[in-house]
């Protein structure tokens, strides 16, 4: 029953964004509407790998089922500001130094390269950075308290393991932006597009969750595919150091299809 409705719910997200894309191509034409759709699908893709990461920190905590709904919330939330910041600032950057958009896509080659290539290591959670910092700050209870992300004792506040989980889950997410944002700046580096595609890709993040812990067998090559992207991005970046560009158009078909052969490929050997 959650993953019918977790089907819904992102059938209801990606018809918004089609709708909020139809509304695009109407008051800003063609090229926007092409550039939104490119980043739309690039940030659900990539954001797909993150996925796969808290469902690996869920396993790690052991949070409950009916405690991760809250967390999720709260990391897109946490996300659609982190999100808006990012590019605020990676727009400036790149607008007044046009040669960081190189080092965008040779750190996006790098991650690509890492993805595919690289053997997936294990992950300490709680000995993560941020998990590092909280604990100086304030104690930390062993014992989840419902849905509670605090609790008092003896009059002193402690987080409990579901706000470590959320801090996490929100730190994982700012390491994630360094990849994905710099991927969208390939196709276009217009605020309002950058920031829509993402929040309309974001959206329909918590409904994807629930979908992929259900059929995780489904996605497994996924990764692969991701990682080409990441390094079709990076090398688009990378080329336009040399007079080449490859069209917002072209960009988004040569997406499409390793997004869709990944998927393919992951059903074919599932």
């Amino acid at each position: 029953m959650k993953t019918k409705s977790s089907l819904r719910n992102l059938t209801f997200w990606i018809i918004l964004s089609v709708l909020f894309n139809i509304f695009i191509f109407y008051t800003r034409g063609d090229r926007a509407a092409v550039e939104y759709f490119g980043g739309y699908i690039i940030e659900m893709s990539l954001s797909l790998d993150n996925l796969f990461l808290f469902l690996m920190i869920f396993s790690n905590f052991g949070i409950y089922p009916q405690y991760q709904e809250r967390v999720l919330l709260y990391g897109v939330l946490g996300a659609m500001i982190l999100r808006l910041i990012f590019i605020l600032l990676g727009v400036t950057i790149v607008s007044k130094f046009h040669w960081v958009l190189y080092v965008f896509g040779l750190v996006l080659l790098f991650s690509g390269f890492k993805m595919i290539f690289c053997k997936n290591e294990s992950v300490e959670f709680h000995n993560n950075f941020a998990v590092k910092i909280l604990k100086k700050i304030m104690p930390v209870t062993n014992n989840i308290h419902g849905e509670h992300f605090f609790v008092k004792k003896n009059k002193v506040l402690y987080a409990t393991p579901l706000f470590v989980v959320l801090l996490i889950i929100e730190f994982s997410d700012v390491i994630f932006a360094l990849d994905s944002i710099p991927a969208i700046f390939s196709i276009t580096t217009d605020t309002f597009i950058v920031y829509t595609s993402n929040i309309f890709a974001i959206l329909g993040l918590r409904s994807m969750y629930y979908i992929l812990a259900q059929m995780n067998n489904m996605f497994k090559f996924m990764k692969y595919g991701v990682g080409f992207i990441l390094m079709f991005t990076g090398i688009k970046l990378v080329i336009i150091h040399f007079g080449i560009e490859i069209s917002a158009l072209i960009s988004v078909l040569i997406i499409m299809i390793i997004l869709l052969s990944s998927i393919l490929v992951s059903l074919l050997f599932e």
